[in-house]
């Protein structure tokens, strides 16, 4: 291998080493497997009879599905607990996300300001920012822009903004050997924010890198009005309750900014009696701003045509030049400033519609780990119901008047959208397959009923772990998690239903449990053990060596580890119990009916009726000593006929013994022999 390797790159050669070397070890194990099942052989095992073989899992079983009263209790016990956890992670949860809070290595900080400003004083106000922060701990890289240029995304900065610096932290495995200060990136940016309030004369607005489908800031509120005017006034009051509001921080909105625009009429009436040209005019205006177009032309390396353009030089492009022209007239040269009126209008840059009414947009920003009034976590869904609340009370009588949430919150409803529909067409495609499979609707449904219970297992997850519910990540993990829970039922109910066809219901039940109870833990907690590690936050390097712990990439994961490990682990334990009581219910019911049937019979046929009769020898029966059978022996029973064709019966001594047990050991009834 090293002779080979010694021609590989440094980081391939590592990589084949270790595939080589574990390789090496699963086939090491498999081999002391197969050594170690050869030296230690197993002994055949010993068949008692049933009592004396029954194992502690079984008399648990036998304890809950024994008798008509049990399985009521359990299965009235596990419903209380599931709406009890239903009814706590109501009131003790941690709110609602729409993708996993993770730190960012990355932030865009907008520099703000207002006016007519050029690109020089734009550049001037960023490289200010850009020096008070450059020797601020934790920071890896930084890049400016000013005005329109570099890469600054125009439909998520502000429309003040007159430039961009972005930052990329150090390599978070680096800053955890840098010290506290900057372990984390949000202890970053709180001190990046403290130096940038403290410069004279300049606002920023910081914009964290979206992690995952993330769209902008967490709250994105689009306003609309049939009337403009009515619009602005709205808009600054919306926005003064965003900035009220606790939690919300860097609140801005999409309003033009202030500005001036000249407007410039022409009087038609004055113009006629001056006799001047309109057209004539109309290009004088044009020399004095964006000028008058004499001719196109094509050059050979471009594929438009280019206007030749005519105007006045720069430092005579302005009002007072307008109202010193002179035009031509029938009667000489005229004043413009004769027949002109200039009315200074306010500036719009842009109008934005949508459904053909003007809008505007207001988002803000969320500080972390923060609760309300009411001691619950503040999240963006929570605020967004609390504002939204507002709204309602406020402008709701108002038909000119309509809001929305957009951004994360359209996303966030989209994607919970699709994996509510998603999670009700797998149970409704596992519900078709285990109903052909079963041809039962009654074990079909109680198959899905772990799925409820899997779910009980992730609320309880989420308020052990102190998580908040990801649309994203716990919803996928719910989805996935109920195509493992339903395998648990499946194997339960396709061995009882084996089982039940030679022996009777209720022994089939505990036989089953105590068969199944096995594969059935180890899958699980093979399952919960590979996912506990994602859970926590704990990652290996194998290629390095060492461990980290809820690094930003290990952080991503654990909800969704969370929901399965917890969902796996609590609907394993609640089925073992839930299964066999539901299957167990369904059978002290049939009976139940069946031997009242058989009473209110007799009561009406009489005591001389065959039904009467055939009762009384029932209880008498069931007053004598009882016999137990070892099932697991019955294949004994089954001797080869000799060759006179008469079969051998067994002594009694072999199979039965004189043992006194339950009434439903002895039940033998033809119902008690029918598979299910």
């Amino acid at each position: 291998v090293t002779t080979t390797l010694s021609f590989m790159d440094k980081s391939d050669a590592s990589l084949i080493t270790l595939f080589l070397n574990g390789l090496g070890f699963c086939l090491s194990v498999m081999l002391m497997s197969i050594l170690m099942g050869s030296v230690f052989r197993k002994k055949a095992p010993v068949y008692n009879s049933a009592r004396s073989s029954r194992t502690i899992v079984g008399v648990i079983i036998k304890l809950i599905v024994g008798n008509p009263i049990m399985p009521i209790v359990v299965i009235v016990g596990i419903l209380a607990f599931v709406v009890a956890t239903f009814m706590s992670y109501s009131k003790n949860n941690y709110g609602v996300n729409f993708f996993v809070d993770a730190e960012p290595d990355m932030i865009g900080i907008n520099v703000l300001a207002r006016g007519n400003l050029s690109l020089n004083e734009k550049d001037f106000l960023v490289t200010s920012v850009e020096e008070e922060i450059m020797d601020t701990e934790g920071i890896g890289s930084i890049f400016s822009f000013s005005g329109d240029a570099g890469l600054r995304d125009t439909d998520q900065d502000p429309v003040d903004s007159v430039g961009e610096i972005q930052i990329e932290f150090n390599p978070w495995e680096e800053r955890q050997s840098m010290g506290e200060s900057v372990q984390d990136s949000r202890l970053i940016i709180e001190k990046l924010e403290e130096i940038m309030l403290q410069i004279p004369g300049i606002r920023t607005n910081t914009n964290l890198v979206a992690q995952g489908p993330s769209q902008g800031k967490p709250l994105n509120l689009r306003i609309k009005s049939s009337s403009w005017e009515d619009l602005l006034e709205k808009t600054e009051i919306v926005k003064s309750k965003f900035e009220e509001t606790q939690a919300l921080i860097f609140v801005e909105d999409t309003r033009p900014l202030p500005g001036i625009d000249w407007q410039i009429d022409i009087d038609l009436d004055k113009a006629a009696r001056f006799g001047a040209d309109v057209a004539s005019v109309g290009s004088m205006i044009r020399m004095a701003t964006s000028g008058v177009v004499l001719d196109t032309i094509r050059m050979d390396n471009l594929n438009d045509e280019i206007d030749i353009r005519v105007r006045f030089p720069e430092e005579f492009r302005t009002l007072t030049t307008l109202e010193t022209l002179r035009v031509r007239t029938v009667n000489g040269l005229i004043p413009v400033s004769n027949f002109l009126t200039f009315e200074p209008v306010q500036q719009l840059d842009q109008v934005q519609r949508h459904d053909g009414d003007r809008f505007i947009t207001i988002s803000a920003g969320l500080t972390p780990d923060l609760v309300n009034e009411f001691g619950e976590a503040i999240t963006p869904t929570e605020r967004v119901a609390y504002l939204d609340k507002w709204l309602e009370e406020t402008f709701g009588s108002d038909p000119s008047f309509s809001w929305e949430w957009t951004g994360d919150q359209a996303e966030q409803d989209e994607s919970q959208t699709f994996l509510l529909f998603a999670f009700i067409g797998a149970l409704g495609l596992m519900f078709g397959v285990l109903l052909a499979q079963f041809n039962s609707f009654y074990n079909s449904i109680l198959v899905l009923f772990a799925v409820v219970l899997s779910i009980t297992g992730v609320l309880i997850g989420m308020q052990v772990m102190n998580q908040p519910f990801s649309i994203i990540m716990t919803g996928t993990g719910i989805v996935s998690l109920a195509g493992i829970v339903v395998n648990h039922n499946i194997v339960l109910i396709d061995t009882y239903n084996e089982y039940s066809s030679y022996m009777p219901r209720i022994e089939a039940i505990i036989r089953t449990v105590e068969a199944r109870i096995r594969p059935v833990f180890l899958t699980t907690i093979t399952t919960m053990a590979g996912l506990t590690p994602m859970m926590l936050g704990i990652s290996f390097d194998f290629t390095n060596g060492g461990y980290l712990i809820d690094s930003p990439n290990s952080i991503w994961w654990k909800p969704l580890a969370t929901a399965v490990v917890f969902g796996l682990g609590t609907s394993v334990l609640l089925t073992l119990a839930f299964t066999p009581a539901m299957l167990a219910i369904r059978i002290w019911l049939a009976k139940g009916a069946y031997a009242s049937s058989n009473s209110l019979t007799a009561l009406v046929l009489g005591p001389n009726s065959r039904i009467s009769l055939d009762r009384k020898l029932r209880i008498a029966a069931g007053a004598l000593p009882q016999i137990n059978i070892d099932w697991d022996q019955f294949q004994q029973v089954l001797l080869p006929l000799p060759q006179d064709n008469k079969a051998i019966e067994p002594t009694p001594g072999e199979i039965i013994e004189g043992e006194t047990g339950s009434v439903d050991e002895f039940d033998v009834e033809p119902e008690d022999t029918q598979p299910n």
